[in-house]
């Protein structure tokens, strides 16, 4: 997937290099990774720390909590560190998303586990639909980007209507 990546994956990195290595030292490589996120963007403690544990390993340490695509958005590692940083994620469970003209790691809000607005699980569709597209996300199949997102009521609370290509949203 473009000019950098994992085996077996054409997207969830997002490659950079600098022509400019001797005024930016440090950037010559400053390639993002992207890691699925759970539905609802719930994360735990531990899981965090886990996260950051494994970033500040093998990237800069710097982190988006969350992008427009709601993925764990890592930013700044070197080509070399891409694999072995891969490999740990995975190690503990997680999951690289998608980035580039692909299918976007879906996203929800967090539907009846918190609010008593949402019409339906948002949660278990959103997991449901990442399960059945997550080979859209890890090997472009599309000529774009594509996005879905889950808002349990009309509030919208994920902007499914404004930041997505699909939203389904309870009524």
């Amino acid at each position: 997937g473009g000019i950098v990546g994992v085996l077996g994956y054409g997207s969830g990195i997002i490659g950079r290099y600098s022509d400019l290595p001797d005024e930016f030292p440090g950037l010559e490589h400053f390639h993002t990774m992207r890691a699925n996120q759970p539905s609802g963007w719930y994360y735990t403690a531990s899981a965090l720390r886990e996260l950051c544990d494994i970033w500040d390993k093998h990237g800069s340490g710097v982190l988006n909590v969350h992008g427009a695509t709601g993925d764990m958005v890592f930013l700044g590692t070197r080509t070399e560190e891409l694999e072995p940083c891969f490999e740990a994620l995975t190690a503990k469970g997680w999951d690289i998303g998608g980035s580039g003209s692909a299918m976007r790691s879906p996203s929800c809000c967090l539907g009846q586990s918190r609010c008593e607005w949402s019409c339906y699980d948002t949660m278990e569709a959103c997991y449901q639909l990442t399960q059945e597209f997550q080979f859209d996300l890890h090997r472009p199949s599309f000529p774009y980007k594509y996005k879905l997102k889950f808002s349990g009521c009309p509030n919208d609370c994920v902007a499914a209507i404004a930041r997505s290509d699909m939203s389904m949203i309870g009524v």
